[in-house]
């Protein structure tokens, strides 16, 4: 049985851009990659721009909710995917830690939360085809 592999998406609320990230993955990837997320001082409520700009283009992120950043959600992924959570990140040898580095969607017009997404979809995509990749033919 072949490995599944897993993303955890960290940024500081939770509720914009690993959330973004995350309705991005599933819907890309499917049942092909495992995706959590967590924050580092999770919010309320998920931002209502980043799941109105997400609506628009089908993908409907509105169920999920913030989390609290899990140091065990951190320790079972192959690729964490840090937004802006500074150093909080708990590190294990291992696993492959990566940088984006996103505007934060919070309180932004509704044209820059579209850029965000829009530049969340081209990485998310980078980062399916590098861990699911297309079998050559």
């Amino acid at each position: 049985m072949a490995h599944t592999p897993s993303v955890l998406f960290v940024c500081v609320h939770d509720a914009g851009r690993s959330q973004m990230a995350a309705g991005f993955l599933r819907a890309l990837a499917g049942d092909r990659i495992e995706v959590r997320t967590g924050g580092s001082e999770p919010a309320n409520e998920l931002n209502p721009a980043a799941v109105a700009v997400m609506a628009e283009i089908d993908i409907d992120i509105s169920g999920a909710r913030p989390t609290p950043l899990a140091h065990d959600a951190v320790g079972l992924s192959d690729v964490v995917v840090t937004m802006g959570c500074g150093e909080v990140c708990p590190y294990f040898p291992g696993i492959s830690y990566r940088d984006w580095v996103l505007a934060d969607p919070a309180g932004q017009p509704i044209e820059v939360v579209r850029n965000i997404r829009d530049h969340l979809r081209i990485l998310v995509g980078n980062l399916i085809a590098e861990l699911v990749p297309v079998p050559a033919r």
